[in-house]
């Protein structure tokens, strides 16, 4: 075939594909305003117009016509360098293809029209700490998890087609060696600093009214690089992050005006998303490739914003003048001293997204093997709370008062699928240093310009060497382009036991 005849298909390929980014784009539009402003009546409405519009992206994606295209643009694919976005989007195109024909249009309308009940039913749930209510939906997702990794019995593990789906690469076997090797560093680390005195936690506890304190969070975020041209925050039960296009990058919070640190690190947090999202090439907008490469790379993102800079010493000399500012009567009287040690204060607690850098990873671990022995049928879904509760038990060594702050506390389970859900907040935290260690070996100065509300270094290596490149990489490769070797835990245990050794004066 000539290659004006290849081009050609090319674009139509891309057409096609421009109209399910379409599709998918709308369905965000109305999750976002489902989990922001949308009154509880219109749940079951809403779950319908999710699952037409997601029925259609499938139907429109899954066409055979697409499947014929990528046969025939084998051999443009072949003639064109391997990092190119024209080759890199007809593989990832493929990949997308092989897996979503596998999956029946008519189970995916159904798992999306569940899930959307699902979430509406968890909201209401939760504060009730009604665990009973969600039970039948939640055995009705795993179900559907199961189904869903039917229809790939070339993976070795059940769990493996529902990680690949959001993890490129990983599998069981691979994720539990890295967590295997994190896991007693980590417990080591937690049982020298709970031989410590107790952080004195004031100076993050008292009346920080709501409209400082998201003032205060946007402020940083427009410092980090975050573009509010393209992107706005809003408030929701539960944070994240949303994308309608590469120019509409949505972050949501929730605020506690009895607690200055959960909207103020959650907005870091998903900023660090947003930003990601915002530095992809617009090249590659409405294709395929503008989105991350995996959750995990998008997690170690928002993992470095929140945490590597964002709970830093030297993030803290530069801003917490402006929060003392900004809160004269709560912090007017506190040290740099008490303030630092307060936001990263490390203790066993029952919440994951309240969890410190040490402990967090202890609880994602926890809910990884929960969710594998779900889909094992080693744990049925009735026996959960008890399982639950029993691992906290072992591994924290303490133990939920209740459904609520125990079992109900993720929304990951009732808004999506059982399985894959979790391993990616692991992973990015071992990649969130791991790119870290290697921005600050390329530009030595970021230390020091972080110190100063500086962040165009950091950001710009980010930009160049992650975010520009959308999806076009996987995870493996991306990681070994970025940093010259595998995915490997030492920078992230480097990183933990240098901050927290120093901070807690403990040898680890």
């Amino acid at each position: 075939m000539e290659c004006g005849a290849l081009e050609a298909k090319f674009r139509e390929l891309k057409a096609r594909l421009a109209e399910v980014d379409d599709l998918r784009a709308a369905a965000s539009v109305l999750g976002w305003d489902q989990q922001t402003y949308m009154p509880p009546g219109g749940a079951e409405g809403r779950s319908r117009q999710m699952a037409t519009l997601s029925r259609l992206a499938h139907e429109k994606f899954t066409d055979p016509a697409v499947g014929h295209l990528l046969d025939d643009l084998r051999p443009y694919e072949e003639s064109l360098p391997y990092d190119s976005d024209e080759a890199a989007l007809i593989r990832v195109a493929r990949r997308d293809y092989l897996k979503l024909t596998r999956v029946p249009a008519s189970l995916v309308a159904e798992v999306i029209g569940h899930q959307g009940l699902s979430y509406q039913t968890w909201t209401e749930a939760r504060p009730a700490n009604d665990f009973a209510r969600v039970r039948p939906l939640l055995e009705k997702t795993l179900d559907y998890s199961r189904q869903f990794s039917s229809f790939f019995p070339d993976f070795e593990h059940i769990a493996d087609p529902l990680i690949d789906l959001h993890d490129e690469g990983m599998t069981v076997a691979t994720v539990r060696p890295l967590f295997d090797a994190l896991r007693p560093e980590l417990v080591s680390l937690v049982e020298a600093i709970a031989g410590q005195p107790p952080v004195d936690l004031s100076p993050v506890y008292g009346h920080f009214p709501q409209d400082r304190q998201l003032a205060f969070g946007l402020e940083i975020i427009g410092d980090y690089g975050f573009d509010f041209n393209r992107g706005r925050q809003d408030l929701t039960h539960h944070p994240f992050m949303t994308k309608f296009s590469l120019g509409d990058v949505r972050i949501t919070t929730r605020v506690r005006e009895d607690d200055l640190t959960d909207a103020l690190f959650s907005t870091l947090h998903e900023a660090g998303h947003a930003m990601y999202e915002q530095g992809i090439h617009p090249d590659l907008e409405g294709t395929l490739l503008a989105d991350g490469a995996s959750s995990a790379v998008h997690e170690s993102q928002s993992r470095l914003w929140e945490n590597l800079v964002g709970r830093s010493r030297p993030f803290w000399e530069h801003y917490y003048p402006r929060l003392q500012a900004l809160f004269p009567e709560q912090l007017g009287a506190v040290s740099l001293d008490a303030f630092y040690r307060a936001v990263n204060n490390v203790r066993r607690s029952l919440i994951r997204t309240d969890a410190d850098e040490v402990t967090y990873n202890l609880h994602v671990m926890l809910r990884f093997d929960l969710e594998v022995a779900l889909l094992e049928g080693k744990l049925e879904v009735r026996h959960l709370p008890e399982a639950w509760n029993d691992r906290y038990r072992s591994d924290l060594g303490i133990v939920p008062p209740d459904d609520r702050d125990g079992v109900l506390q993720d929304v990951h389970w009732f808004s999506g699928l059982i399985g894959g859900m979790f391993q990616g907040y692991t992973l990015g935290n071992i990649l969130s240093a791991q790119f870290f260690e290697a921005a600050t070996t390329a530009h030595p100065e970021i230390l020091t310009e972080i110190g100063q509300g500086r962040f165009s270094t950091l950001h710009g290596w980010l930009k160049e060497n992650l975010y520009r490149h959308g999806r076009k990489f996987t995870t493996h490769e991306l990681v070994q382009r970025v940093t010259g070797g595998p995915i490997s835990v030492e920078p992230y245990l480097r990183y933990l036991k240098t901050k927290y050794g120093e901070l807690y004066g403990v040898e680890v």
